[in-house]
């Protein structure tokens, strides 16, 4: 076993050396390497594949998948022993045609090969979009806060490298008002034009995933520039924009009818002037009005808006009557068609009538949710809900996702710049299904009993399945990160959280003891999870450094949905803060569900 040796200077004079041994097999890793290869010293094809298909349930694993797991493994060890890598006296260059059981367990640290989730679309992607919670984004075009940051076509690339697959645009008129932007209204962000942001996502909108495309527009134009955004986004997008042919529709079609597809949802003009039904406002106007003024509106700010709402003649648009106003062009390519409440919320959760999309605040979500929650869950049942952050997250941080999930809202709209925990729960959410952006919503939610009676999250239900998680290990720190970037004097000193998010009766925090002074952590620790709602519950994972003065250290967190998690024992890659893979960090871990 190979021993590392870690020298740390203190005060310049003395010099600490720490040696540190090299991970060996865990005991469970040993003992099912015993079992399956019957008591041998190797295991063999066929005997690996046994062990790949009854321990790991993998049950796609061929003859040929193990054979060449086997070849790689002898041609690495062949390698090791033309550069005198068998002097060791480990037994390698003896062990015959199979693994020893420390090549068996070299081969479960590769996440390509023991990754925790299922890597592949396997959901019913025939049922209505309104079945299905999609990957949405909230002012996808902003690179920073909402107040004074860069309007740009980059976020929304990003976002749609991630899988993102709504994206959401505030069109404006220019100062010209010949032309139109993408700006936060009301605010000192600086604008990017439509056009721009429009070619970036027909090149970049199916290079995650093949699923639909939704652009949510938040309109502030006048007739003759939504008749422009028409022909723009026609000749741009041409056979990839979808439209119905019947309008309205009566049942949204399929993610699997639209694979290739972008879609247009936002309030259909006349509907946007002269409606009984609902505000008119935007969700950019209400984030502000909500809770207070805007803290940056400014006399000249407030001047723009107030221009932009102007057609070129000096009136007001909104004050023309709805079949003057009428832009049919515009109309015509609105797939799914949008609204927010004015007034009582729940007068707008009647399911009767054609298809719609309501937008709601955070805020009006937790506040209808806490009256008349069923309602909610019936209304997603056919409808579309779009629920946004509110107007007071400035530094474009996000609230709990789970509380539109949880009653069966599809867009939970994220700032997807942001930061934070929360922004991890979403980005674990649509790990799911291979990562596609759509995760179809539970039976339980879909369905109504024999007194239209729904899904309640706040009710305690016995537990439908335990999860059993074992942390044996981690390693990759001294690959990714300076040898003082934890500590000055010493290696590090790790600790893992283990967490379930989901209803509120599942949610549990539980973390392992410290190991001090060691790059290589060793915990070999195992906890239990009920679960009486593990279709929409969440395992977060997060290592920290322990500091006894500060704060600890961040080490790496992931976050995976539990639906989509695979037993047996799993190569766990960690993410940075932001969410994007570390380059080596990785956990040894074991699920099992009982």
């Amino acid at each position: 076993m190979a021993t590392f040796t870690y020298n740390y200077t203190m005060f310049k004079y003395f010099n600490r050396k720490f040696a540190i041994s090299e991970q060996a097999p865990p005991s469970d890793v040993k003992e099912v390497f015993s079992n399956f290869s019957e008591g041998g010293s190797t295991i063999s094809a066929d005997q690996l594949r046994r062990f790949l298909l009854e321990h790991q349930c993998e049950p796609d694993c061929t003859e040929e998948d193990s054979k060449r797991i086997i070849e790689n493994a002898l041609q690495s060890r062949k390698r090791d022993q033309e550069s005198g890598g068998d002097d060791d006296g480990d037994g390698i260059s003896d062990s015959g045609e199979g693994l020893t059981v420390d090549e068996f367990f070299q081969f479960l640290l590769f996440d390509e090969f023991n990754g925790p989730l299922i890597t592949q679309v396997h959901h019913d992607m025939n049922a209505p979009l309104s079945h299905y919670f999609i990957y949405t984004g909230h002012n996808s075009y902003l690179t920073g806060n909402q107040l004074s940051s860069d309007c740009s076509d980059v976020p929304i690339i990003k976002a749609l490298q991630r899988g993102v697959r709504v994206i959401e645009l505030d069109v404006w008129p220019n100062s010209a008002k010949d032309d139109i932007v993408v700006v936060h209204g009301r605010t000192l962000t600086t604008p990017v034009s439509l056009v721009q942001c429009l070619k970036s996502i027909k090149e970049y909108a199916f290079v995650k995933s093949r699923y639909p495309v939704i652009i949510t527009l938040e309109d502030h134009l006048t007739q003759d520039l939504q008749a422009k955004v028409a022909e723009m986004t026609t000749q741009i997008f041409g056979d990839m924009l979808y439209f119905p042919q019947t309008d309205p529709l009566t049942e949204f079609p399929s993610p699997e009818s639209l694979k290739d597809r972008i879609l247009i949802s936002t309030k259909p003009p006349k509907e946007y002037l002269d409606s009984k039904q609902f505000k008119d406002t935007s969700d950019s106007e209400r984030e502000m009005s909500e809770d207070g003024t805007s803290p940056a509106r400014s006399i000249e700010a407030e001047d723009k808006c107030n221009e932009s709402d102007l057609d070129e003649e000096g009136s007001n648009p909104r004050d023309k009557k709805p079949d003057q106003q009428s832009a049919p062009q515009y109309k015509r390519l609105i797939t799914i068609h949008a609204g927010k409440p004015k007034g009582n919320v729940r007068d707008h959760l009647k399911i009767a009538g054609d298809v719609k999309r309501l937008s709601l605040s955070e805020q009006e979500l937790e506040r209808a949710s806490a009256s008349y929650g069923a309602d909610i869950v019936r209304f997603t049942q056919k409808h579309i809900i779009r629920v946004y952050p509110k107007g007071t997250r400035v530094t474009s941080s996000n609230y709990r996702p789970h509380i539109g999930w949880m009653y069966g809202a599809q867009m939970v709209a994220f700032n997807m710049q942001g930061h934070g925990k929360s922004l991890w729960y979403m980005q674990g959410m649509f790990r799911a299904n291979g990562g596609c952006g759509y995760v179809k919503k539970p039976d339980f939610l879909m369905e109504k009993g024999s007194n239209s009676e729904c899904f309640d999250p706040k009710r305690t239900l016995p537990a439908k399945t335990t999860l059993k998680v074992k942390l044996y290990m981690g390693n990759g720190w001294s690959s990714d990160f300076s040898k003082t970037h934890f500590d000055t004097f010493s290696p590090p000193d790790f600790y893992t959280k283990v967490c379930i998010v989901g209803v509120p009766a599942d949610k549990a925090i539980k973390k392992t003891r410290v190991i001090y002074d060691d790059w290589f952590p060793v915990w070999d620790e195992e906890f239990e999870f009920p679960l009486s709602v593990p279709e929409l519950a969440l395992l977060r994972i997060e290592v920290r450094e322990y500091d006894k003065h500060e704060k600890d250290d961040f080490g790496g967190q992931t976050c995976l949905p539990i639906p989509d998690l695979k037993s047996g024992f799993r190569t766990i890659p960690l993410n940075d803060e932001k969410g994007e893979q570390l380059k080596s960090v990785k956990l040894l871990m074991r699920f099992q569900f009982t």
